[in-house]
């Protein structure tokens, strides 16, 4: 797929449980890309369990190339029916020192690359980045996990929530089959990311939610450690939306105000947030 603003193309990158694929996001030849721009893994959604790569055809992901000249790339990983934590992390984890090898030859500045995603795939990048932080291979600049799926445990708004599109029912389930037979044990913080207890040293964030979803709760707990952590925190909270509301019901005039505030956070990471690579 390609037109004048951006061009897609696949690519295939090695992961811990064999090579996976991925779709590769670049500015079109009109679009006047900046010489060297941030370089973003974009995680899809689904509850671990189900999604496409493709996805990223109408995420918050693809503006950032069509308008601003952002490389994206998302990642094939595997979902939780055919093989539960952590392969998912892994694949993820591998595409971001995929993104991170090959920053020359796709035009990406190696000090911005920055990880994404909506709902299981905010919880991805989170889990990401923690692992990017732990490992030290990668130096992660910016974070973006959209109303992610971060906290295997019920929380005030996840516990008998019958709202649009996901629920506490849709929820229990899917994390169940995420979490294989870790399911109601000990988790690791890297399954369920608001099961950490460090957050100092992850990258600054910014994320936004509706008030109505089971999500909520678990988004403003992770702006809140992150900030009481001195990690710079961006959150944007929208009242009645339910999940996924700004890709779902896009023509809204509340879905719009969501994508013009993410694009400006987004601009501003751009310009201030760098994390250069280790040698």
């Amino acid at each position: 797929m390609a037109d004048r603003l951006y061009c897609s193309e696949r690519r295939v990158y090695p992961a811990p449980g064999g090579e996976r694929r991925a779709i590769l996001l670049r500015p079109g030849r009109n679009a006047r890309p900046p010489e060297k721009t941030p370089g973003i893994l974009w995680i899809h959604g689904g509850g671990y369990a189900t999604g496409m790569a493709e996805m990223v055809y109408f995420s918050r992901a693809l503006p950032l190339v069509k308008k601003y000249g952002a490389v994206v790339l998302t990642p094939s990983y595997r979902l939780s029916g055919r093989a539960p934590y952590p392969a998912a992390l892994e694949d993820c984890y591998a595409a971001l020192v995929y993104l991170k090898d090959h920053a020359a030859e796709l035009g990406v500045n190696p000090s911005q690359l920055m990880v994404g995603g909506e709902s299981a795939g905010g919880g991805l990048t989170a889990a990401v980045c923690m692992c990017a932080r732990d490992r030290g291979e990668v130096a992660v600049a910016y974070q973006m996990p959209l109303y992610p799926m971060l906290d295997d445990r019920d929380t005030p708004s996840s516990r008998d929530n019958r709202a649009p599109v996901w629920n506490t029912r849709r929820n229990h389930a899917a994390w169940k089959r995420y979490l294989g037979p870790l399911w109601g044990g000990e988790v690791s913080p890297y399954a369920a990311p608001a099961r950490q207890t460090d957050y100092a040293g992850l990258p600054p964030a910014y994320t936004f939610v509706g008030d109505i979803e089971p999500f909520y709760c678990e988004t403003v707990d992770y702006v809140e450690r992150l900030r009481r952590a001195g990690v710079e925190a961006h959150l944007d909270v929208y009242p009645g939306c339910f999940h996924a509301f700004d890709m779902l019901t896009p023509f809204r005039r509340v879905s719009r105000a969501a994508a013009a505030a993410f694009e400006e956070r987004y601009r501003y990471a751009a310009e201030h947030y760098f994390a250069p690579q280790r040698p």
